[in-house]
């Protein structure tokens, strides 16, 4: 067992304290020991101990208030009350008002060790949910951000003022561009940070089961409910609920989910008790929700329920500046994990970075840097690692071939070996080019008799 720090007693009995060292010296733990309540407060303060063993009846200052005065100075400390039998009732009050816990005289050197042993398991615990929170927070918070734009900063400004509330926000931008990644920050950003979060992509649910997956039902409500089911709404009860593609979810469900905005109620399909619920509702969207509202493909009380707060984000091609940012974040981030000697792009490879239209967004400059790194051998990403496609803007290119005959068999064998020159032989980008595998390729090569160059 490792002690974090030494264990403080507080006793105005010498014996005691001469018992409690030998009782945690067997244990090889540092003791520190007071025979007064201020004496105690001042090695508090002087060893700031995890664990302070606390005598209930001391002169001038008793138990309580040494207790109290303990956890003014660290509401973290865990305090156990020590007493006799007579003033049980007392102890337990002491519990009530912080004392961790409590032991009667005499002291019972296992039932001490199973105390200590406890409290150590539940403080590492608590670190480790610590850390755990931590690294949510880097990996999910609004530090996720990467970019130089004013987009970039306007989008963080709005999350920093917004997480700390409860007000609904729906989050609108092409796909791609990092939504989900927004509701993450809001989230972990926010007072719910420890409670479910729960994520839904509608798009993903059939309208059959879309009501059932959200509110639930009751066994017997349809012929395959052969159980009851908790819906996401019950299961996000006091933290977040995330609905991705909002738009996708059919007029008959909207009327469900538009009272669930209002008054944060529900029943579950076939069933009657009516379900309350304390959530923060996050939606987002690729889709002009307005555009299907006018269309009648979406109720126009829902989309305003839903924007509340609306955050909308840019695409890539909107704050090109941030492009190298995260393109280089992005190269380091994969040359890390495959451990890969690629450290930077060339001034060329940058430039088609830059000029490429994007239509993915940061979905698609993830994938195409994640690619190139996989076959850069070198410590410099040039533009001969990145797709072909990269050099015409993102654009289909326009080739002429010069046929001898009307003959596919020709056309197919004058195109092959058109891309075979252009990419040097290399027949991975030749057939990526071609949009064939290379096994088709290799068997094209032989049965049209084309030589590998």
């Amino acid at each position: 067992m490792q002690a974090y720090k030494p264990i403080l007693v507080i006793d105005d009995d010498v014996m005691i304290l001469e018992l409690m060292q030998d009782i945690f010296k067997h244990q090889k733990l540092e003791t520190i020991v007071a025979d007064s309540g201020l004496d105690g407060i001042k090695k508090f303060k002087k060893y700031e101990p995890d664990i302070v063993f606390l005598d209930f009846k001391m002169p001038h200052m008793n138990g309580i208030e040494t207790m109290e005065k303990i956890l003014n100075i660290d509401p973290g400390a865990y305090v156990i009350i020590c007493t006799s039998h007579a003033n049980l009732d007392t102890a337990v009050e002491a519990m009530k008002k912080g004392a961790y816990d409590y032991i009667v005289k005499p002291v019972d050197l296992k039932k001490i060790s199973l105390l200590i042993d406890r409290i150590y398991r539940s403080k590492t615990l608590q670190e480790e949910n610590t850390v755990l929170q931590d690294q949510l927070d880097h990996i999910f918070g609004k530090s996720n951000f990467i970019g130089v734009s004013p987009q970039i900063s306007h989008i963080a400004e709005q999350i920093d003022q917004v997480a700390g509330t409860d007000s609904t926000v729906l989050i609108t931008g092409e796909s791609g561009t990092g939504k989900e990644l927004v509701a993450n920050a809001l989230h972990y950003s926010s007072r719910r940070k420890t409670k479910n979060y729960v994520k839904v992509n509608c798009a993903a649910l059939a309208e059959t089961v879309i009501e059932s997956e959200l509110f639930g039902h009751e066994k017997g409500a349809f012929t395959t409910a052969i159980s009851k089911r908790i819906g996401r709404f019950e299961l996000a009860n006091g933290g977040t609920i995330f609905l991705d593609e909002i738009g996708e979810i059919p007029l008959s469900t909207q009327v469900k989910l538009l009272r669930v905005l209002e008054n944060r109620e529900f029943e579950r399909l076939g069933g009657n008790e009516t379900i309350k619920v304390n959530i923060r509702v996050i939606a987002a969207t690729n889709r002009d929700l307005e555009k299907l509202v006018q269309q009648g493909h979406f109720r126009e009380d829902l989309y305003y329920r839903l924007n509340v707060i609306n955050i909308h984000l840019p695409p890539l091609r909107e704050r090109r500046e941030d492009i190298p940012v995260l393109a280089t974040h992005f190269l380091r981030k994969f040359a890390t994990e495959m451990n890969k000697p690629v450290q930077k792009f060339s001034r060329k490879a940058l430039q088609i970075l830059e000029s490429y239209s994007w239509p993915g967004n940061v979905r698609e400059l993830v994938n195409t840097i994640e690619r190139s790194v996989v076959f850069c051998k070198g410590k410099v990403l040039t533009e001969k690692e990145l797709p072909y496609n990269f050099g015409s803007n993102g654009k289909k290119e326009t080739i002429s071939l010069q046929l001898p005959s009307y003959s596919l068999i020709e056309a197919e064998k004058v195109l092959i070996e058109k891309v075979l020159k252009e990419t040097k032989g290399n027949l991975k980008r030749t057939a990526e080019l071609l949009k064939i595998s290379r096994g088709t390729l290799y068997s094209k090569l032989q049965k049209l008799e084309i030589p590998r160059h």
